[in-house]
């Protein structure tokens, strides 16, 4: 046999070429590969000259096909792969249009992309035993072997692994600090209790980033001791106990004195101010506290509304009659009746809005339905609407609090001031159980206030929009005989916080735009401060905006508008 590199010629010489078939001298062309080649005689030896390019072989068929064949599959039949490939959708772009690619399956990708399906849609691992799963993945590729439950489970390993090693590259290489925010979970079917941990940080772009650095299982009893290592442990292994500036959680004695056992284990001195603003209450949580106490005292007022929506909810029969009456008074909207929660007053809340849309089904049921005992009368849905309108300005300013994609504590102060300003005007209502309300909810509000309003008011003041003056105008209207000394409290932390921050690093360039995401209540409340500032600059002969009104003294800067 020739080899083929001395079999193959570049046709390059001027020669004369006579095309010829199998007929011209006797011989059959019978293997499948004389399809890419043309067979001509060239100085009256016969060559078999390659349709891709060109190149000379020898096409002698005494000496087989062999090398027609070893150069074919060599130089060419990797690029005849039409058949071979397939239109692929781009899952996470829709907008771009399907790519035509080679297909070829790999066991590996397969199993990564399960194993993101499980993550995504929190399938049980036992889904890879299911018999009909298995055979769905074998109509659609029976190449696939579905793999069993452990290497499932490490597929999943090995994803936690990457992006843990991405995050932690991420949090390494920031020069801030971050803020952590711990709280507990209960899964409903297990009963088990689990540690979620979060950092938040501002990063070398200026942009907030939030990263779930653990869900921890916590085994029973959750004391301080037990709560307290699984944190410890898990700020050790991200290696980030230096570089903390606070720690909120939610407002509990366990929660408390598991701080203060984490604070005695930490290096105080790579603390902010020693360890002072270590600890903090989520202003979230407090505010949930403050509505529970309001809402105890009128419970027995919307119990009927509260029954109401329960009869109607109770069987699929009594759904189906509830929406048919619906759709025939005609009532424009689609939102589904729903029971409140006993831990989350917002659901109350919620429960309140969409039974008020309903007002007329109820009426009409009640007339259908001798079994429906529970109609509010017009004097608890005149009561349930007045606290679903007092309800309303927590229910967005929670949200608002609640909010992850933009900084919050900036917003924290003037709104926890208006909470304490709308409370009082609760407090001179007609209606006795709103005052009752109102009474509750102050008696609350003033034990967490002092806890708080320190460090919101730093963040108050180094909002551009805000400065000093927004300090004077509510503690003003909070403490009219004490306001100067509330001021300089804050005023001495933010010069501690400058001392504290003080470094020769250059400032860094460019900022976010996660502001831009705030929620609208930001204009609703602050209204009346807008009012103030527009009377402060007319009286200062300020032309253009708020501007010498604003200055804050030591800065000698101007704030920016809040419309800006």
């Amino acid at each position: 046999m020739v080899q083929l590199d001395e079999e193959v010629e570049i046709l390059s010489d001027k020669v004369t070429e006579d095309k010829v078939t199998g007929d011209d001298d006797n011989t059959k062309l019978r293997s499948p590969y004389w399809a890419h080649y043309n067979r001509v005689k060239i100085a009256g030896i016969y060559k078999a000259i390659c349709k891709y390019c060109g190149a000379k072989i020898n096409g002698e068929t005494k000496n087989g096909t062999s090398h027609l064949s070893q150069h074919y599959i060599r130089k060419h039949q990797k690029k005849d792969t039409m058949r071979q490939q397939v239109l692929t959708n781009n899952l996470l772009n829709k907008d771009r249009p399907p790519l035509l690619t080679s297909y070829s399956f790999d066991h590996g990708t397969a199993r990564k992309e399960l194993a993101h399906a499980i993550i995504m849609h929190e399938y049980p691992l036992s889904i890879v035993d299911h018999v009909g799963f298995k055979r769905y993945s074998n109509a659609l590729q029976p190449l696939f072997k579905v793999p069993c439950r452990n290497i499932m489970k490490s597929e999943i390993f090995k994803i936690y692994e990457h992006h843990k090693g991405k995050t932690l590259s991420l949090v390494v290489s920031n020069a801030s600090r971050l803020a952590i925010t711990t709280d507990m979970w209960t899964s409903s079917n297990q009963k088990k209790g689990f540690m979620a941990v979060t950092a938040h940080f501002i990063d070398n772009s200026w942009t907030l980033q939030s990263r779930i650095l653990r869900f921890i299982y916590v085994p029973c009893p959750h004391t301080k001791e037990v709560l307290c290592e699984q944190l410890l442990n898990c700020l050790m292994d991200w290696n980030i106990d230096r570089k903390i500036s606070s720690i909120t959680v939610d407002n509990c004695s366990t929660n408390d004195a598991m701080i203060d056992l984490l604070w005695d284990k930490l290096d105080n001195t790579s603390l902010m101010l020693g360890g002072d603003l270590f600890h903090m209450r989520c202003c979230a949580h407090i505010l949930n506290l403050i509505v529970k106490d309001g809402l105890d005292v009128i419970k027995v007022g919307i119990e009927k509304i509260r029954d109401s929506v329960a009869y109607w909810i109770a069987s699929q029969k009594r759904e189906e009659k509830f929406e048919e009456t619906v759709r025939q008074l005609n009532v424009g909207s689609t939102k589904k009746l729903g029971l409140d929660c006993a831990t989350r007053w917002n659901s109350t809340f919620l429960m309140l809005q969409t039974a008020l849309l309903y007002k007329e089904v109820f009426i009409r049921l009640s007339k259908r339905d001798a079994q429906y005992q529970s109609l509010p009368s017009e004097r608890e849905w005149g009561f349930a609407k007045d606290v679903c309108q007092k309800l309303k300005f927590f229910f967005k300013v929670t949200e608002l609090f609640s909010g992850t994609k933009y900084p919050t504590t900036n917003q924290c102060f003037p709104n926890i001031c208006e909470i304490r300003l709308e409370l009082r005007d609760w407090l001179q209502s007609e209606n006795q159980v709103i005052r009752e309300m109102a009474k509750r909810m102050v008696e609350k509000f003033d034990k967490y206030w002092s806890v708080v309003h320190g460090v919101v008011g730093v963040s108050a003041v180094l909002d551009p929009r805000y400065k000093i003056n927004v300090l004077e105008f509510y503690f003003k209207l909070l403490f009219p005989t004490t306001y100067k000394e509330e001021v300089e409290k804050v005023r001495a932390l933010c010069y501690k916080l400058l001392k504290e921050y003080q470094c020769p690093s250059s400032m860094m360039e460019g900022i976010g735009d996660s502001s831009s995401q705030l929620s609208s209540i930001e204009d609703e409340s602050l209204s009346k401060y807008d009012v103030y500032m527009l009377r402060e600059s007319k009286r200062s002969e300020c032309t253009s905006g708020y501007a010498t009104i604003y200055d804050d003294a030591e800065s000698g800067d101007s704030c920016v508008t809040r419309e800006a």
